[in-house]
């Protein structure tokens, strides 16, 4: 991303020049598919690819929105005196919500502001572009306003975002890794506390590939709501006799001998994933702080097995994608990330065999699915910040 181009694109929309450049990246999700919701672990890392603020200062209450990846829309504006959810406005909910809730938090207005935005995080792929969006956008208002928030309350506003003005049930993950994310290290997160180690994200000879099934999802139509309330069901009939407050709260021994009290083997199948993918992110982290890659690799495969077997959140595309990588040599493991149904998935690469793996993994999608798939070498990057 050339910087002084969105300079020179920003004093064109707005005739003034930007106060101030921010970042947020996006994320992936090494492991702990759909648990950040069912009180278990999760494993993600910030990523370098992610969303550009540029940032001037207004004098009045209307923050003014363009966006370079829709730019058809023109600028954008809204009052910080008056902000409601509008079902037309798609991208533009994440900032006047974002806005609307650091008010709240923080108990007083939010200056108004010109904003031009640039991501280079594909819209709809499972890697985070709302939970990018809107800690930058908590991120800007809370240092051009001075609200003095922490960073976790940001993390929480942007949760709030999803849940409260978006309508989407999501857990506080993204948010998570977005904020707090730091070069080179991954984040094992325990949901119930928010207590958090570093883990350094050294896959050693291997290289981690993001690739996207250029199948666009948004979270709103996805199955994420409907996973999250069959959970939660099957939580509920385990209740009857376990003193458990989460589905992660159980280790697989207590989960074999009482998933019959769930009497009903969709709900049965969902609780499984979420209690092994639990148990297989712990199990994980102990991997790579071990730098057993085979090990690491290994769960990685454990975990797209369960998310399509058990979760059924795959879909033919990630699916394909998977097994093409499973079948080449150089490929160590792989698996979707994110919410499923579309968007992307990860591959451990031997670093040597990256061109040649991902011409045949196009190759094999294409032939299957008709179009052909994109691949993104993303570094494992910083949190939101200054730049």
């Amino acid at each position: 991303m050339n910087i002084n181009d969105l300079k020179e694109k920003f004093e064109s929309v707005f005739k003034e020049k930007p106060d101030r450049v921010f970042f947020s990246p996006g994320r992936v999700n090494l492991i702990g598919e759909h648990i950040d919701y069912n009180g278990g672990h999760v494993f993600p890392c910030a990523i370098s690819l992610g969303t550009y603020g540029l940032v001037s200062m207004r004098a009045d209450d209307q923050v003014a929105c363009y966006s370079l990846n829709f730019e058809a829309d023109g600028v954008r504006t809204f009052s910080t005196k008056a902000i409601r959810y509008q079902a037309d406005q798609t991208w533009l909910n994440y900032i006047s919500g974002t806005v609307h809730l650091m008010q709240e938090q923080a108990g007083r207005a939010v200056r108004g502001f010109n904003l031009l935005i640039q991501g280079d995080i594909p819209n709809g792929a499972g890697l985070s572009s709302s939970a990018s969006l809107e800690l930058l956008v908590a991120y800007i208002a809370n240092q051009t306003s001075q609200l003095g928030l922490s960073r976790l309350d940001l993390v929480k506003v942007g949760q709030a975002v999803e849940n409260q003005f978006i309508g989407v049930n999501t857990g506080i993950m993204d948010q998570f890794a977005v904020a707090m994310g730091q070069e080179n290290e991954a984040l094992f997160l325990d949901v119930n506390t928010l207590e958090f180690d570093r883990v350094p994200a050294d896959f050693g000879e291997y290289a981690l590939l993001i690739m996207n099934t250029n199948k666009r999802r948004e979270l709103a139509d996805s199955k994420y709501n409907q996973r999250r309330a069959e959970c939660e069901e099957a939580l509920a009939r385990l209740q009857k006799i376990l003193e458990i407050k989460h589905l992660g709260d159980l280790d697989v021994e207590t989960f074999e001998a009482n998933r019959h009290l769930i009497a009903d083997p969709i709900l049965e199948a969902r609780a499984k994933h979420a209690v092994y993918e639990n148990q297989r992110t712990l199990q994980a982290r102990a991997a790579l702080m071990d730098h057993d890659i085979e090990q690491f690799a290994n769960l990685l495969n454990q975990s797209h097995q369960s998310l399509k077997e058990d979760y059924q959140v795959t879909g033919i595309e990630l699916d394909t994608l998977v097994q093409a990588a499973w079948d080449h040599e150089a490929v160590l493991g792989a698996r979707m990330t994110g919410a499923g149904m579309g968007g992307c998935a990860i591959a451990l690469v031997q670093k040597e065999y990256l061109d040649q793996v991902q011409t045949e993994i196009a190759q094999a999608y294409q032939q299957k699915i008709g179009y052909t798939p994109s691949f993104y070498l993303a570094e494992v990057g910083s949190g939101t910040c200054e730049r």
